[in-house]
């Protein structure tokens, strides 16, 4: 069995049919756990963590739904489906209304079965191989995520967290860069000292320096007393210059200096003090091109740039949407006083779906605004269309997006050879029969790209 297939708990008492489902499941490449009752599952779900639950619906003792209300109290992402030889539209609309992903009928059509297992997978984000548990991940126990992308953002975070090296976190607006700031100071050194963060870009330029590093009373109209500012704040600890691409030129001359010589002076004040910062800089902003333009000193680039790490977007990490999207809900849920139990599946398909150009923070303004409207204890589609004001842009097939890539290319190579289709059946390595063939398929006429 392979280590890391995805995990399903089959619960039934009837253990001819428990046995033949567990075969079906488990040639489609599952790792099958099987139970007789609702009672063992509860007993097994915390320690198998199952991606995927599918269960009888009338058992002696507890029955299904009972078992799917158990199950949202541990862990509220994990889909359950529902099998019943006794089945009912009355009972397929409860079971849907409480926020059951599906509802099958006996007997079970094993093609059937094994497409709702595997939409209900892919609308719940289980991945094999998710975020380990424990004291060791401490640090990171605010990040929610199962995509591999993001695993390998942590691992070499946390490795970066254990020097004292100064980090640029790069990544669009919404993705979480302040999350990740305060995830390397937690595995850092410096994890017991105060973590302090400044968004750069929010803060007048009159005010940004006193801000950053402090001011006598006195020294401008306004300041009635002494401040301290943020580099003395955040000394022995972490500071995050958060949107370090909006700092204004004059501004960043005084940080490098604070930087190289690692101590302070107040506005206002001709004393100088020492300050033990460890910097980490985020930014949504292209650095090395606005070094090139002189918007951005270089000098400070490279001091800030000891490590880059650069964050990706909520749309190259689909498979974090529905944990996050469950997490929102829940916290959202609990804080209105709503019982909302879920999403339904066309709702949660939309979520996947969307381009989501404002990121993690799109995604908590969506999930809150259909909190706050929803009627029922299922979140609908309709609800999240409103919400979304788009049209979801569909994720591409493979066929899809081969497609595409070889028209694109196809079309590069011909602008590049002016349609001389032997030169361009040289370089993409085809014989020019075969190459013919594709341009056709593709629609691509070569003399269109000849020279007049």
């Amino acid at each position: 069995m392979n280590a890391e297939a995805r995990r399903i708990l089959l619960v039934d008492d009837d253990t001819d049919l428990l046995r033949l489902l567990s075969m079906r499941l488990s040639a489609a490449g599952y790792a099958v756990t099987q139970v007789e009752s609702a009672e063992q599952a509860m007993a097994r779900f915390p320690v198998l963590q199952p991606d995927l639950v599918v269960t009888d619906l009338r058992m002696a003792g507890m029955d299904g739904l009972g078992l799917f209300e158990e199950i949202r109290k541990i862990n509220a992402s994990v889909p359950v489906i529902i099998l019943t030889a006794h089945g009912s539209i009355a009972e397929a609309v409860e079971a849907t209304r409480r926020g059951v992903f599906s509802f099958l009928t006996k007997p079970v059509d094993s093609r059937a079965l094994l497409e709702e297992v595997r939409k209900a997978l892919n609308l719940s984000g289980a991945q094999p191989g998710v975020a380990p548990t424990g004291k060791d991940v401490a640090w990171r126990r605010e990040i929610i995520t199962c995509s591999p992308l993001m695993e390998d953002l942590l691992g070499r975070l946390k490795l970066v967290a254990e020097s004292e090296s100064s980090v640029l976190l790069l990544g669009e607006s919404g993705t979480g860069k302040e999350l990740l700031a305060r995830a390397i100071h937690l595995a850092s050194p410096r994890a017991a000292g105060p973590f302090v963060a400044v968004n750069c870009g929010s803060i007048p330029e009159a005010l940004l320096e006193s801000e950053l590093f402090g001011h006598t009373k006195g020294a401008f109209t306004g300041a009635t007393q002494d401040y301290v500012g943020l580099f003395k704040s955040a000394n022995g600890g972490t500071l995050l210059l958060d949107e370090i691409g909006d700092m204004p030129l004059a501004l960043q001359v005084k940080l490098l200096r604070v930087i190289q010589e690692k101590q302070v002076r107040s506005v206002g004040s001709t004393r100088v003090e020492p300050v033990d910062v460890r910097i980490v800089s985020a930014t949504h902003r292209d650095l090395e091109a606005a070094v090139a333009s002189g918007q951005f000193r270089q000098d400070l680039y490279y001091r800030l740039n000891v490590v880059c790490l650069e964050v990706p977007s909520l749309a190259r990490r689909r498979e974090d949407i529905p944990l996050l999207a469950e997490h929102f809900r829940k916290t959202l849920a609990t804080r209105s006083g709503k019982k909302l139990t879920g999403f339904a599946p066309e709702a949660m398909e939309m979520l996947l779906n969307a381009s989501w150009p404002g990121n993690i923070r799109q995604l908590i303004n969506v999930i809150e605004q259909a909190v706050a409207l929803s009627t029922t204890p299922v979140i609908s589609a309709d609800l999240l269309q409103a919400a979304l004001r788009v049209s979801p842009e569909k994720f591409p097939t493979l066929a899809e997006a081969r497609r595409k890539f070889e028209q694109d290319y196809l079309v590069r190579l011909m602008q590049m050879t002016r349609g001389n289709v032997s030169q361009a059946a040289r370089i993409a390595d085809r014989n020019r029969t075969d190459f013919y063939k594709l341009l056709q398929r593709h629609h691509i006429v070569p003399q269109l790209f000849k020279p007049e």
